[in-house]
């Protein structure tokens, strides 16, 4: 097994390659405008820092979000098209899920709330029983509309620390990790636990949108 893991879905372009077993080598950079500038050449730099060749790997694993439009979409074409040419599964995994399980490889057991910013004043959020356990969907809210159902719980994610009042008890992993989202992938598939589909979990329509009442300008 040779897991190649990328997301995107949140400020974080984070790759990782994982033989089954443990990380192999890792990149994390927090940019949220570069996205499709940075994701190939990390991809280059983890491959070279494992000493392996893309050919090598055996599957690609990736964040489907939620998270904003531009950004995820970068990480789930870039799974798809590399999943396409080399032949092999993708296999995603909600983003949120890959940070619960970063936060349990830090030491938080549960129940815990993940939080990451969702722009416009809101999070992208969900409960956990445990690093493993989601409870319920995730969902975009603004912070104090969820302030009782999240009340008197930790919690991780970028989403976490920008609203302190709603989330006081704030930890870390503050960003996603790939390399704990491989880790986590390569869990499951030892289980034959099932995966989501290689598409883009907005939970709400992109912020670009078609002008209404527009003037048509094409001659008649």
């Amino acid at each position: 097994m040779l897991l190649l893991a990328v997301d995107t879905a949140t400020p974080a372009v984070t790759v990782a390659l994982h033989d089954g077993e443990s990380v192999l080598a890792e990149s994390n950079q927090v940019d949220a405008r570069r996205h499709g500038e940075l994701l190939l050449p990390s991809v280059d730099k983890v491959l070279a820092e494992a000493g392996v060749k893309l050919e090598s790997v055996t599957g690609i694993v990736v964040g489907v979000g939620p998270g904003p439009y531009t950004g995820l979409r970068v990480g789930l074409v870039t799974a798809s098209t590399f999943a396409a040419v080399l032949g092999v599964p993708v296999h995603g995994l909600c983003t949120l899920d890959g940070l619960a399980y970063a936060a349990g490889a830090a030491g938080i057991e549960g129940p815990f709330t993940v939080a990451t910013d969702a722009r416009r004043k809101e999070v992208y959020w969900a409960r956990y029983e445990d690093p493993r356990t989601r409870v319920g969907e995730p969902a975009v809210d603004r912070p104090a509309d969820i302030a009782e159902r999240v009340a008197g719980l930790p919690a991780v994610g970028l989403g976490a620390e920008l609203y302190p009042d709603v989330f006081p008890d704030a930890r870390g992993p503050v960003h996603q990790s790939a390399a704990a989202l491989a880790a986590l992938a390569a869990e499951r598939l030892a289980t034959g636990a099932e995966f989501l589909p290689p598409t883009p979990l907005y939970l709400r329509r992109p912020d670009a949108q078609v002008p209404k009442n527009y003037k048509v300008v094409t001659p008649q």
